[in-house]
Parts: C-alpha cells; structure tokens; sequence
C-alpha cells in the first residue's frame, strides 16, 4: 500500500522548521512519500524545505485556495492508494503510520482513518480538532470523544480504541485515493473549516465505514493558522455547518432541522454578545447571509448524493452541555 503524507502549507516556514523534521525521521519506509503543497507562500517556506530536505516532494498550487481547494489542486499531482493529509503544526510519533495502514488493509470497506490527536501544548490533553474521533448531533453541532465544546478531556488511556466514528479531522486524515477522488475531494466554497466534516458524511452516504484508531497518536498545536478566538474562524464554522446540513440531511428533516438551527444559531450570537464578544455576533449574521447567498448552489450539490437518516447519535449537544452540564463523552450516552 502506497502512502502519500501531503503537508499544506501556507508562508508556515516556522511550523516546517518545527514539525517537518518528526514527519521525516517517523515516516521513512520504502512505500511512503512525503509532500508539501505549497499555497502560493510568500515566504521563503519553500526554500527552506527543498535545502534541508531534499527527500520532500514539492507541489506548487498557483494560489491560496484555502484547505480545501489547496488539497484538492494539490492531490491531482499526487499518486498513492492512501492520502495522508496532515496538518503542518502536527508532531508524529513513532510507530503513528503501522496501525493506521493496518486498518486499511484489514477493513476494504474503511475508507477515512484518524488517529488519537493530542494537545502540543499540553500532551497529557485531547486537541480540540478532532480529539478521539468525531460525531455531530441532530443539528448538525460537531463534538468530539475527549471534547465537547471547549471541554477538553484529559487522556488517560480511555480512547485507545480502534472504533467507527461519523467524522475524522482533518488536522491529521487519512483517505483511499479512490474514495477521495469518487466524492470529487473536498467541497471548495467551504474554504477552509468543516469541510472534512462534509467529506465524511459524503462518504457515509455511500456506505463507506470511518474509522479512529487510537494506537497511532499524534500531536497538534491547533489554532496555528486561524486562532479560535477570530471571528474568521466563527463565521466559517456556522456558515459551513449550515452547508453540511443542506447538502447531506434526510428529505425528511431538511425543512425543520434548517428552521431549529437558525433559532438555535440566533441564541448563540445572543450568548457572545451578553459575553461582550460582538465582533462573533456579526460573524454569525454574516455567516447566515452567506449561507442564504449560496442556498441554492447547495440544493443542486445535493441531489449529486444519496442521503443517510442515522447521522447522529445525539440529539441536541447544546442541551446535553450547557443545560444538563455533561462535559465527556462517556456522560452523553448514560
């Protein structure tokens, strides 16, 4: 099995000077290759990586896409059965690639794997962007094992499983070349943030198993590129949230699930303004008024796909957390 580790990078010279050097000295096998695809950096990140590793494969993207068009002009330049997208403020470890490829070539039906995504910054933490593996609930509101909002769960060896999941971050995300090429990659007017999570639910939909193994383990600083705290980032998640949910819902409960979110939407802009945090309150009406923009753009996307009604295992995470105040995943399903 021929494994591609693609690394986007954009004017990220340090993060490459930082976290390049695991990739290389942890993924040197016969059968892997090692990339970077560069987002039209005006840096001097380049450079940098063709002097000190000569062994790293270069893909120049003529612009800056974003993460989703900048994998997927990358990705045409790329051959391999398993695209290992990885993010470049990820530290491997050694031994991360064997149980991933393992579950590939034990599972023909898996297509996507993530492993354990740790915190950098606190090792001994779950990392915000993907954790133990994801999930959304009946709204569309993403979570994960080992993290539930801003509640980060402390690892004690509780997700050393191997387990299907319903999304896989795409800080570290691993997919069948054919299966990545069969959904036509990653949707691009998402630009960047929860197109992963679109990708998975796509793949649900042709009855492709997701899968999170929790013996390989990775590090993420998280945040490196889009702080959590800009409204950038706010806007993107609600906006593209919304995108998911008209592409990928059941006929059924497209209507009344869209009208919930957006009143459920409207309480959250009303929570940051109460937290003084206006400029994530206009994020979100910006990120409805693009939502409407792009409405029907997305109903022809979703008649290219066929639609799964057990998408959730949860009905209302906002519940379960702000109300019920229930902060691990083990406590969602009790």
């Amino acid at each position: 099995m021929k494994i591609a580790i693609v690394i986007l990078n954009w004017n990220g010279k340090q993060l490459l000077e930082k976290f390049l050097p695991s990739i290389v000295k942890y993924s040197n096998f016969e059968n892997v290759e090692i990339y970077v695809a560069d987002n039209a950096s005006t840096d001097d990140s380049v450079a940098f990586v063709k002097q000190n590793f000569p062994q790293v494969k270069i893909v120049l993207n003529e612009q800056n896409g974003g993460f989703a068009k900048g994998y997927n002009d990358a990705l045409r330049h790329v051959e391999a059965d398993v695209y290992a997208l990885v993010n470049s403020d990820i530290e491997v470890t050694e031994g991360w690639l064997n149980p991933v490829i393992s579950a590939f070539e034990k599972e023909p039906n898996t297509a996507i794997v993530q492993p354990k995504i740790l915190d950098f910054k606190n090792k001994s933490k779950f990392e915000y962007a993907g954790a133990a593996g994801g999930f959304i609930d009946k709204y569309g509101y993403p979570f994960c094992r080992g993290r539930i909002f801003s509640a980060l769960e402390t690892d004690a060896n509780q997700y050393n499983d191997e387990t299907e999941i319903f999304w896989a971050s795409g800080a570290c995300f691993f997919i069948r070349s054919a299966v990545f090429q069969e959904l036509n990659g990653f949707d691009e007017d998402y630009f960047a943030h929860q197109e992963e999570i679109d990708l998975c639910w796509r793949a649900k939909n042709l009855s492709k198993t997701i899968k999170y193994v929790g013996s390989s383990t990775v590090y993420h600083v998280g945040g490196a590129t889009l702080k959590e705290a800009n409204p950038t980032k706010t806007f993107l998640n609600f906006r593209n949230s919304l995108f998911s949910l008209v592409k990928n819902l059941p006929k059924n409960k497209l209507i009344p699930i869209i009208l919930a979110r957006l009143v459920l939407d409207a309480f959250a802009g009303i929570k940051f303004l109460m937290e003084l945090r206006p400029a994530h309150f206009l994020a979100i009406i910006k990120a409805h008024f693009s939502f409407y923009k792009y409405l029907p753009k997305m109903l022809h996307k979703r008649k290219k796909s066929a639609k799964t009604a057990d998408y959730y295992i949860i009905k209302s995470i906002v519940w379960q957390y702000f109300v019920l105040g229930k902060k691990k995943y083990k406590e969602l399903l009790k």
